[in-house]
């Protein structure tokens, strides 16, 4: 007879004793189990005492958690966290290093654990460490030449431990002082820093910016992008990480009349060299958060050029009317006519001529067409920057045009401002970075004006496929949909320069581009024929079961899950999976990102799959309600969903990217007895469902298929051919 369900059987420590086997009522008070498992070891004042999950973890049971407890686990009979917090709190306070260097020591691991977090910040221990950190550290800077070892890991353990702490997001940042703030900022502004010292300030660096307005000033006032630019010429990358993180942080949270500003300094500082230099260039391989810093400060830079992108033109603004007339100059080499110069009907018609070659919609008052917004005066500053800066390739365009017959031009001026709002578009110009974006390119960081240069190689590009496709006004459509396939398709390969781009580009030429448009019709061949659409609707029953089992397998593998906080680079870990007899889920937290399979004892969760309800995607998932507006994204949005389980209680996910994502909805889906609805599983049926097709009608290659089946013959006149086996 199975145990009830209410016991668990563990293994119990305490320290300098056996271990001791026990059976847990679930049922009972944990304070009653605790005070059961003292009296077996004759210890009084039970309510001293807490259990602890014995692994690296070290997480206190508690009446919230103690479900997770599974036949098997082992727990640690310890001090209760209120006990071990008053004890760190007289401990870090000691006037011997040795004893104090220990106690913050094992306050930073202990800090990681929710429940002595609140018990030690009760105690007012956030307080005590900003006051070690203005004040107590002083005692030992004079001791700092002769014990720097020691001095960098008391204070390294004191900023982790404090780092840990807020993590929980019990404390509001906006209670610090501004000698703490300054003193942080002290440790990033010296060269000489211990690194685990220096990694931990700016982590607090960056989260006070991202999470308050207020100390976003106050740091801004501390930290110049010139002491920052330092960090970013050593050969350590997660220092470099971390101060990208803080230079982000910064701009993201400057006020919009101050980025501009803000970008100056960098342009002046030379960060887009140094960051391509020793970071890009570097010889170590680009981590995943490294990639995402840099596509959050390409994302920032690009961001830039929004005030441009959504300001109108103002037709009576003389020095914008001015900059069309530069254009006309430099493409027709004429100075601006006195005033006196033949009649006014006369320049008018002239004007009127050239701004037609220009490929102005408006042949009159070209003005009008920036005031479409997007991408508004951004499409006039491209196009200026190409006539000044690509002045042979500018006069080229614009001259071959204008001797081509009227319907076969490419009209420069209305291509550039489409264009110009292509490229936003591709480039999400204005959009919000997400939280789990990699997505930079290192070729926007080998030019101060990329954008400008990649507007100038897009529109020679387009310049090129209009004369391959020898299009007319009215393909104009079709072109702009040709140029963003190869500009799609050559940034799919990620170039690590602009020459680079171009010399892809060059091999995707119209020709090239209906090849391969030719090549994936192939392959996603579709007979519609009669007897193939049967045999079709035959075999499509069994290549979803097919992928139905494929999706509950990888849930069977697990995918480790990111606990998105305000400080992503420390972020937490969890992972979860799907038991063999597929009637569990498993879950738990880890310390780190793992290195293949979780083993199911390993993970302290786990809920039934008969106790779910339904299945939650996107924003209605209750950990995208709670959100702020950063996090609260398009990508992040689309990657996150919850499971709903029979005591009104979410388990939430934000998955690590887009396959993932569509694996675990499907499989769960599955589970429910629900239909499988994603992308993934539409893919996957159609290169499943392609793929068996060809291979059942091998036999039949260059045979033409009937429309109807063919009829039945006669019977025949007699069946002497038949042979009697009796």
């Amino acid at each position: 007879m199975p145990p009830p369900a209410d016991i668990v059987k563990v293994a119990i420590e305490w320290p300098g004793a056996f271990p001791k086997l026990m059976e847990i009522d679930q049922k009972k008070p944990l304070s009653a189990i605790i005070k059961e498992v003292c009296e077996g070891w004759s210890l009084g004042n039970h309510e001293n005492y807490a259990l602890q999950i014995a692994d690296a973890t070290n997480f206190y049971i508690t009446e919230k958690n103690r479900n997770d407890i599974k036949n098997g686990s082992i727990l640690r009979l310890t001090t209760s966290p209120y006990q071990t917090a008053v004890q760190l709190h007289e401990r870090i306070q000691s006037s011997s290093m040795d004893a104090k260097l220990e106690a913050l020591k094992d306050l930073a691991n202990a800090s990681r654990d929710i429940t002595f977090a609140q018990e030690f910040i009760n105690l007012d221990g956030i307080s005590l460490l900003t006051q070690m950190v203005e004040s107590g550290t002083e005692r030992y800077q004079k001791l700092q030449k002769i014990m720097k070892p020691c001095f960098g890991d008391l204070l390294s353990f004191t900023l982790t431990a404090f780092v840990e702490l807020m993590d929980h997001g019990i404390v509001s940042w906006d209670t610090f002082s501004v000698a703490f703030i300054k003193k942080i900022a002290s440790y990033v502004n010296k060269t000489a820093t211990d690194t685990a010292v220096l990694q931990r300030s700016l982590a607090i660096l960056e989260s006070m910016v991202l999470n308050s307005q207020d100390l976003y000033h106050k740091v801004a006032q501390e930290i110049t992008i010139g002491q920052l630019i330092p960090h970013l010429q050593g050969t350590d990358q997660d220092i470099q990480t971390y101060t990208i993180a803080v230079i982000n942080a910064l701009f993201l949270k400057a006020p919009e009349e101050k980025r501009q500003e803000m970008a100056h300094i960098l342009a002046q500082k030379q960060l887009r060299s140094i960051i391509l230099s020793n970071v890009i260039r570097s010889p170590t391989p680009i981590n995943d958060e490294m990639a995402h810093q840099l596509y959050v400060l390409q994302v920032l830079t690009f961001n830039l050029l929004e005030d441009r992108m959504m300001t109108k033109m103002d037709p009576q603004d003389q020095a914008q009317r001015d900059i069309i007339f530069e254009l006309r100059r430099i493409a027709f080499d004429v100075e601006c006519e006195p005033n006196n110069s033949g009649s006014i009907e006369k320049r008018k018609s002239m004007y009127t001529r050239d701004y037609k070659k220009l490929g102005f919609i408006n042949h009159v008052n070209p003005a009008v067409d920036f005031t479409q917004i997007p991408p508004g005066m951004l499409a006039l500053d491209n196009m200026l920057f190409f006539a000044r800066h690509h002045q042979d390739a500018y006069i080229r365009i614009v001259l071959e045009n204008s001797s081509r017959e009227d319907k076969h031009e490419c009209p420069f001026g209305r291509s550039s401002i489409e264009l110009t709002k292509m490229l936003c578009e591709i480039m999400k110009v204005g959009e919000l970075p997400s939280e789990n974006c990699h997505d930079f390119h290192p070729m926007f960081f080998t030019h101060d004006r990329s954008f400008e240069e990649f507007f100038c190689i897009c529109i020679q590009l387009l310049n090129k496929t209009w004369k391959e496709m020898r299009a007319t006004s009215e393909d104009f459509n079709k072109v702009m949909q040709v140029v963003r396939e190869q500009i799609m398709r050559a940034l799919t390969l990620k170039p690590n320069s602009l020459d680079q781009f171009k010399s892809r580009l060059q091999n995707l030429s119209y020709t090239e581009i209906l090849k391969i448009r030719q090549s994936e019709r192939m392959n996603q061949e579709d007979f519609q024929s009669r007897p193939i659409l049967e045999l079709k609707e035959k075999i499509q029953p069994e290549i979803m079961e097919l992928i139905k089992q494929q999706r509950l397998n990888r849930l069977c593998e697990g995918t480790c899950f990111r606990k998105i906080s305000s400080r992503r680079r420390q972020d937490k870990f969890w992972y979860c999976r799907l038991s063999p007899n597929h009637k569990v889920l498993h879950y738990g937290d880890l310390e780190e990102s793992p290195q293949g399979e979780v083993p199911h004892d390993s993970l302290q969760d786990k809920l039934p799959v008969a106790d779910i309800k339904a299945v939650i995607t996107g924003k209605d998932c209750p950990h995208m309600k709670e959100k702020g507006a950063l996090k609260q994204n398009k990508e992040v949005l689309e990657l996150a969903f919850s499971v709903l389980h029979e005591s009104d209680e979410y388990l939430n996910f934000i998955a690590p990217d887009k396959h993932e994502y569509c694996v675990w909805t499907d499989g769960l889906n599955a589970l429910l007895g629900k239909e499988m609805t994603s992308d993934y599983t539409k893919s996957d049926m159609d290169t499943l469902l392609s793929m068996e097709m060809k291979l059942r009608l091998l036999d039949l290659e260059n045979i033409q298929i009937p429309e109807a089946p063919p009829p039945i013959p006669k019977e025949p006149s007699n069946y002497d051919f038949v042979y009697d086996c009796n």
